[in-house]
């Protein structure tokens, strides 16, 4: 047995990515803008074959022989050391994963030398890079610091530097099965909670004295998966205990009692609409399965969901967000008896790209590299699956800075009859897809708890790294399995693994499982580690006994491990064996109904905000102000990640993240079809306004709802069949004062959904997106997210010819702008720019917003708008230069009408953040039955399309605004233009 390494450089006059990433990335961070840095990937592969065999894979597998080269020896060989450049004084640095961390490209490579014949035994990747200066040598503080910061992230990868010395690949030791019991029952209070944190349980002390009062009764003490798997379903990511519990809140209007405040506010909302809705209800399964499913045509029903994955990611932002986006791909797949995925969702939250380095607090990583991190995973996992991302957002603030938010989006689509699904006694258990490692160990009780600065090091293992080829072989299999069949029920194995999947599959009737017959990685795992671990790409079936044989040959044609672990019984008990011997047993009653209610206090105080209203500014300040809110990160392009991302793929993308002649345009949402053949399509957008927190919850909710349900209307979507998703970021809900404005966003929700007969579906929460961590004069200090509520709403549209997008169409054409402007500039992009602070609170006038954009909706089918385009960051300004550089064409406009209706002052004309506004681009013969259509609404004619290259703006006979639209447009996309 013989271990060998393989290098891949680049071919003599190719760019060496790899290199010149880490320099460039070393120069932005402040390590050093003097280094030179050479790169290669490799390969480690252990197994029983000779050079020429190793040489022949490496040219002709691992490489490309026209843009690489290869080099291939046995580990330690001379010829391994030598600098691809003369500069023999440079550092040679080896990046690995640690052993039991997901590696997907060694995993591919293992199974692909074996499908040729070679004896291998394990494979293993690396990055190796050589270090130096333009003066030869680099010092070692700056080596270590380029790793530490740049090339290897220590949660998941190790740094070796030299040459690796390595005799064999760690792929697990046998492991010594011994049951393991936890005397809990002579704990004191302390005691508790000490076990509890290092234990990397997070009970609170009332659900621990309730599990140590339980085995009292029992008269026994507890096993160690005993304790795990409570943990696991009690979490807050996996049971929702502060938002379903009850809490007493407090604001300005007295004392309200919830007994369960999501039930009273989220889910009651959805319960009035459809009882209103009556026969007319397209909802079909709402907030009881893993994603919200309503009415599409005849034969199927679409589905969505949107999770979050924002722990993880911020201490391994790819791992974090490739698994997050293969997560959330299997809740529909997981939902009634299977969904189609045919698109997917992002809307990210980081700290500003340019923060200072020397300013990190430690255990943070810089705000660019997690937001490429974020972004490289995304993009890996959706394109290789050849799922299309077709609608998202990023929000810059620095409070993300140790907490960035990453929300990802799947919609489906399933058959009409597999909506329901049943476990029945006598199914067995059935696991599907990827084995089973330590990767993600304890992950659904580390998203539940703050981050701190010694979180990398305490939760590393908590981490996952995915693999999108498994998914996909996974979700074909499932599907074909669907059609036959072939199994009763279905659930993804998210937080908590085997835990959650089967504990929550057979809560209803009762469950024996075989954790020795699941399918491993490697050697070496516990019993209890291979029940709660959250290896990726698993799914969990009931499978009837007599189908079992058909189900595996089905998964074999198709390279899918499944594996019976175990039945599911009428015995109302979790019983877990482990080579015949029981290591644990609990009781459902108790599992899924004995964990405390917790009584939480909130209390919202309305804070007195100065007014504001904005100086009158000179046509110069207003132009410079304009540019200045276009190169903000926010309302920036995103082009840098659009352009990363397959939206084509599957064919059904009708209006595309990037909209105009040259793709230059921001789409307002995203149309999809899902169905080839049909017209009938799927609209996409989101909403979102942290800022507004600062201000009024309340508001703040109420603004991202309407953002979300304006964009879906603006680009042709029906406003009387929009469901909306909900996605609640906090920080530390035990502070009653964080709570009551989680709360007060969760009333406004209520309100303004229940008045717009617009439903939620489904939703998520992520709580305690907090980080501490101790400066350097010993003081602790922490860093709170914005409260940060993503609405996601999901429309339909009969016919996708009738979409339109948001980028000028024709000259003479006429624009308008619809809704009222008011003077509401608290939280918006012209006070930032301005150093100001203070304002109005944008707010949503229901019963207005509804009439107007069912008059959009009308129109658009009327062929009487061409173009529309919300007004949201930036106000009117930034809408009308969008929508001209979109559609690279010239518009002249005169906001005198406009203001003296509304009455507010020109600069506030130009950039109120108001809601309920779009601006629409009318064909000249179809104004006058346009205005018609809107009589007694607030709509008013701004101006027309013209053929110069400019935008301008005036009023009163004074200019405000002229400016050449490809000037804005450079402007625009400069900020993120990253290469």
């Amino acid at each position: 047995m013989t271990l060998w390494q393989v290098d891949i450089y680049p071919a003599d006059g190719q760019p060496d990515s790899l290199g010149a990433s880490a320099a460039k990335a070393a120069c932005e961070l402040g390590i050093s803008n003097d280094l030179i840095v050479h790169g290669a990937y490799g390969f480690l592969i252990q197994g029983s074959v000779e050079l020429a065999g190793v040489q022949q894979v490496a040219r002709d597998l691992l490489s490309d022989p026209i843009a690489q080269r290869s080099i291939a020896a046995p580990i330690g060989d001379a010829s391994l050391s030598v600098p691809p450049t003369s500069n023999g004084q440079a550092t040679l640095v080896y990046a690995l994963p640690k052993p039991g961390v997901m590696d997907p490209v060694a995993q591919s490579t293992l199974q692909l030398l074996r499908d040729i014949g070679l004896d291998i035994d394990e494979v293993r990747t690396f990055r190796k890079y050589w270090i130096g200066t333009r003066s030869g040598s680099v010092d070692r503080s700056v080596v270590e610091r380029l790793c530490q910061k740049v090339l290897a992230n220590d949660s998941i990868e190790q740094v070796n530097v030299g040459p690796l010395r390595l005799t064999e690949l760690a792929v697990g030791s046998v492991y010594s099965f011994k049951k393991v019991i936890v005397p809990i029952s002579n704990l004191d209070d302390a005691a508790l909670m000490k076990l509890s944190k290092e234990g990397q349980l997070y009970f609170t002390l009332p659900e621990f004295k309730t599990i140590q009062a339980h085995f009292a009764t029992l008269g026994r003490e507890p096993s160690d998966i005993e304790l795990e798997t409570i943990a696991q379903t009690w979490s807050e990511h996996c049971s929702h205990k502060t938002l379903g519990g009850k809490i007493e809140y407090t604001d300005e209007n007295g004392t309200r009692q919830f007994q369960s405040m999501l039930k009273e506010t989220i889910f009651a909302a959805t319960v009035q609409i459809r009882k209103e809705l009556g026969d007319l209800d397209w909802c079909v399964s709402v907030f009881k399965d893993n994603a919200g499913v309503v009415t599409f045509d005849d034969d199927d029903c679409v589905v969505f969901k949107v999770e979050t994955h924002n722990h993880p990611s911020a201490i391994e932002p790819y791992g974090g967000a490739n698994t997050g986006l293969g997560g959330v791909i299997r809740d529909p797949l997981g939902t009634g008896l299977g969904a189609k995925p045919v698109c997917s969702t992002d809307v990210f939250c980081f700290a500003n790209p340019d923060y200072d380095p020397a300013k990190l607090p430690p255990g943070v990583l810089h705000p660019r590299r997690v937001m490429s991190g974020v972004v490289s995973g995304v993009r890996d996992y959706g394109n290789r699956m050849g799922i299309p991302t077709v609608n998202g957002a990023v929000y810059f603030d620095d409070r993300y800075l140790g907490n960035p938010l990453v929300y990802c989006g799947n919609v489906g689509i399933i058959p009409r009859n597999k909506v329901e699904k049943h476990a029945l006694p006598g199914d067995r258990i059935v696991a599907i897809g990827g084995r089973t490692g330590r990767d993600g160990i304890h992950g659904a009780t580390f998203s539940s708890v703050e981050l701190t600065e010694e979180s990398e090091s305490i939760s590393g293992g908590a981490v996952q790294i995915g693999n999108a080829i498994t998914e996909k072989m996974v979700l074909d299999v499932l599907l074909a399995a669907r059609d036959e069949g072939l199994y009763s029920a279905v659930t993804d194995c998210g937080a908590g693994g085997f835990s959650s999947a089967i504990g929550e599959m057979g809560e209803d009737i009762g469950a024996e499982v075989w954790l020795e017959q699941a399918p491993l990685k490697y050697e070496g795992l516990s019993y209890t580690e291979i029940w709660i671990s959250e290896a990726q790409e698993r799914m969990i079936l009931a499978v009837p006994p007599e189908k079992i044989d058909r189900l595996k040959a089905l998964c074999a044609s198709e390279g899918v491990e499944a594996a019976v672990l175990g039945v599911y019984t009428p015995t109302g008990n979790l019983r877990l064996m482990y080579r015949g011997e029981e290591v644990g047993c609990l009781s459902m009653e108790f599992l899924h109904g004995g964990r405390p209610p917790i009584v939480r206090q909130a209390v919202y105080q309305p804070s007195s905000i100065a007014p504001l209203s904005l100086p009158n500014l000179s046509r110069e300040t207003i132009e410079s102000t304009l540019l200045d809110i276009l190169s903000h990160p926010t309302v920036a392009s995103k082009h840098w990640i659009i352009r990363q991302y397959d939206h084509e793929v599957q064919a059904g993308s009708v209006v595309k993240p990037l909209v105009g002649p040259s793709c230059n345009g921001p789409s307002d949402a995203a149309v999809v079809k899902p169905k080839l053949h049909s017209s009938k399509g799927i609209v996409l957008a989101c909403g979102m306004n942290p800022t507004l927190g600062d201000f009024d919850p309340y508001h703040m909710a109420t603004s991202a709802m309407d953002e979300a349900v304006r964009n879906a209307v603006a680009v042709g979507a029906d406003p009387s069949k929009l469901a909306v998703l909900d996605n609640f970021c906090w920080g530390n809900t035990e502070k009653p004062e964080t709570l009551g404005t989680l709360v007060r966003a969760a009333i406004a929700c209520h309100d303004l959904a229940v008045q717009w007969k617009t439903p939620f579906i489904s939703g998520k929460d992520s709580l305690n997106n907090e980080f501490s961590f101790t400066d350097e004069s010993g003081i602790k200090k922490t860093i709170a997210i914005p409260c940060s509520l993503l609405i996601s709403a999901m429309g339909q549209i009969e016919n996708c010819q009738q979409a339109i997008t948001m980028d000028l169409k024709k000259v003479g054409n006429a624009i308008y702008l619809v809704g009222v402007t008011r003077e509401e500039l608290a939280g918006s992009q012209v006070a930032r720019s301005l150093g100001l602070e203070g304002g109005k609170v944008p707010e949503v006038d229901a019963v207005l917003a509804m009439r107007l954009y069912q008059g959009i909706h009308q129109a658009i089918r009327n062929k009487q708008i061409v173009s529309c385009h919300d007004l949201s960051e930036g106000g009117l300004a930034v809408s009308l230069a969008e929508m001209a550089f979109a559609g690279e064409l010239g518009v002249s406009t005169d906001l005198t009408a406009m203001r003296q209706a509304c009455f507010v002052s020109v600069e506030t004309a130009l950039f109120s953040e108001s809601n309920s506004r779009l601006l629409c681009e009318v064909p000249e013969d179809c104004t006058a039955a346009f205005e018609s259509a809107f009589e007694g609404l607030p709509v008013y004619r701004l101006g027309t399309v013209e053929p110069h290259d400019r935008v301008t703006v005036s009023s009163d006979g004074k200019t405000l605004l002229d400016l050449p639209w490809k000037q804005l447009r450079d402007r625009w996309l400069a900020p993120l233009d990253w290469q």
